[in-house]
């Protein structure tokens, strides 16, 4: 046994981790204490740059250290000659690397290094960027770099052919890579703007085909990778609409005007300035939301001084001009009639998606065929199936509603995670399609019952509406946008789920409301309903406050102006 090394057991080896593990400790916590109190007593001195090494090069993400290190960096700026200074900086930047090798993904690492690189007079960006290329090199996925990247390639302005170049090689290597197919995505529109007539965000035509082939590469060489399809649906999103003032609408009755917008926008003060014309001579107002929240909204309304409405004349003209969206609206009030309006006649380009030539359509009529095919093959890919109901609703929404459905049905199945955002999805899409079907019938009478929606969108676009069914689907509340229907009079909302009337406020024509079999339970939940001035029959058969006692009394109090409440 003589002459022969003893081994240890693993009693004995743990026993040793754990002493050396409690050394370690005590080192950290004494070097931490340490630069605390220096900290506190003003003592940032190079000391404390050498305390915080300790520390930071076993945890670079201890982000107060990182902070301490700039008051000392700060205050030695001062102090140093401009070789001393140089030669800190360079040991900070070897420092900082050495950091980034121990965990390539601390926010406090990077975010030291770019305030470092910015207080310098001459920086090497070049370096900076082979820095990067390394650390990709490594991790191509690595977000903290790309953020890093981006800010040296905007401080050194490096062309964005460049970087875009950068993205190409780094994709070409491995499709799976979020942060190169997202930075593609800002490099495109600065490579490729558009006319300041034209939609901001929209690729030219030619830029797009050959961005859609090379995401296709993509997808069929990897169909269950995510980067890719999350990148195509970016490419097939349409560009924000052109600022414009969709519908101008005038009550002679409620001495209102109302004005809805493509986009939503904040109108007031230091905002969005709309400047009203009545009969050629401006005329200064009040401008407020629906709901009465001061917030970004789609619908703005003023009311209207009586001489402006005075039906001795044989019209009025109002005439609205919105001067940050450079655009403007106006329609005639004739003399007998209670309102006037002007809209535009949309169509579903102008409104949900983007205007399609023969060449891309016939391109993403070929992918839509190929994504099928590949559907066959991958039948539980649930982007694949995304992406199909995507294409069909950029090629025609309605042609393919029904396909459509279909598809959701199956997609739900693949991925019941997020069936309720799948839901909320076809319910948009199923709006969509009724707006659509709507302005092409030029009606003012809207049917969305036994439709099977779970949310309401784009009510901005149902301006005109008078009557509305929303009986038989799965919405659990009807919400504030809901508002922005100032011409509705008949609401029918039966067999939902609905436990909330928030967003039935202010509605100043609404007469008639039915809420049969719902979820309402008490009757203070109708307390918004007071706010509709000229509602007269409520139906509420079916919901659980018309078993209470005393129930038709308390909202007789409630609702004292209307005239008929039947439970």
């Amino acid at each position: 046994m003589h002459g022969r090394l003893k081994v240890k057991t693993s009693e004995e080896q743990a026993e040793a981790k754990r002493r050396e593990r409690e050394q370690k400790l005590k080192l950290y916590q004494s070097a931490t204490q340490t630069v605390f109190q220096k900290r506190q007593a003003g003592e940032l001195d190079e000391s404390v740059l050498e305390l915080t090494s300790q520390i930071l090069g076993a945890n670079p993400d201890f982000a107060t250290l990182w902070n301490c290190r700039r008051e000392v960096l700060q205050q030695l700026e001062a102090q140093k000659s401009p070789e001393e200074l140089a030669a800190l900086v360079k040991t900070e930047l070897g420092f900082l690397e050495s950091c980034l090798r121990v965990n390539p993904k601390s926010y406090g690492t990077w975010h030291h290094r770019c305030w470092l690189l910015g207080r310098l007079p001459e920086p090497n960006w070049a370096r900076e960027l082979e820095l990067c290329a390394r650390f990709l090199e490594v991790d191509e996925r690595n977000f903290h770099c790309w953020d890093y990247r981006r800010f040296v390639a905007a401080q050194a302005a490096v062309p964005p052919a460049e970087e875009l170049a950068f993205t190409d090689s780094l994709i070409t290597r491995n499709f799976s890579n979020y942060s190169s197919w997202h930075y593609r995505s800002c490099l495109l529109p600065q490579l490729h703007p558009q006319p300041d007539s034209g939609p901001q965000g929209r690729l030219p035509e030619d830029v797009l085909l050959k961005e859609l082939e090379l995401v296709q590469n993509a997808f069929f060489t990897d169909p269950n990778d995510q980067s890719a399809w999350f990148y195509h649906r970016w490419l097939l999103g349409r560009a924000d609409p052109q600022d414009a003032l969709r519908c101008l609408h005038v009550s002679r009755d409620e001495a209102c005007l109302t004005v809805s917008f493509s986009r939503p926008v904040l109108v007031g003060s230091g905002t969005e300035t709309l400047l009203l014309i009545v009969d050629k001579s401006p005329l200064a107002v009040e401008w407020r939301t629906p709901d009465g929240r001061t917030r970004p909204s789609h619908v703005w309304l003023c009311d209207l001084p009586a001489a402006s409405l005075n039906d001795q004349l044989p019209q009025h003209t109002f005439r609205v001009i919105w001067t940050a969206g450079e655009a403007q609206k106006e329609c005639v009030l004739l003399k007998g009639r209670q309102e006037g309006w002007c809209r535009d006649s949309a169509t579903d380009e102008q409104l949900f998606r983007c205007e399609l030539s023969v060449e891309k359509s016939t391109v993403l009529q070929s992918e839509l065929e190929s994504c099928k095919e590949l559907q066959e093959l991958e039948p539980e890919n649930k982007w694949c199936l995304l992406t199909i109901i995507l294409l069909m609703r950029a090629l025609d929404p309605l042609l393919y509603e029904k396909e459509t459905l279909q598809y959701f049905q199956t997609l739900k199945a693949v991925d019941p995670m997020r069936a309720a955002y799948l839901d909320d999805l076809r319910s948009r899409f199923l709006l969509e399609n009724s707006v659509l079907k709507m302005e092409y019938a030029e009606v003012r009478v809207l049917h969305l019952g036994h439709k099977d929606l779970t949310v309401l969108c784009h009510l901005e676009q149902l301006l005109l509406v008078t009557h509305l069914d929303l009986s038989h689907n799965r919405l659990r509340a009807l919400p504030p946008a809901l508002a922005a229907l100032r011409c509705l009079e008949v609401l029918q909302a039966n067999d939902n789920a609905i436990e909330s009337l928030d967003g039935v406020t202010s509605l100043p024509r609404l007469q008639e409301l039915s809420l049969c079999n719902n979820r309402l339970w008490q009757p203070t939940l109708l307390q918004p309903l007071a706010s509709c001035p000229r509602l007269a029959l409520l139906h509420l058969q079916g919901n659980p406050l018309c078993q209470a006692v005393g129930t038709s009394e308390h909202l007789a109090e409630l609702l004292p102006s209307v005239n008929s409440i039947l439970t």
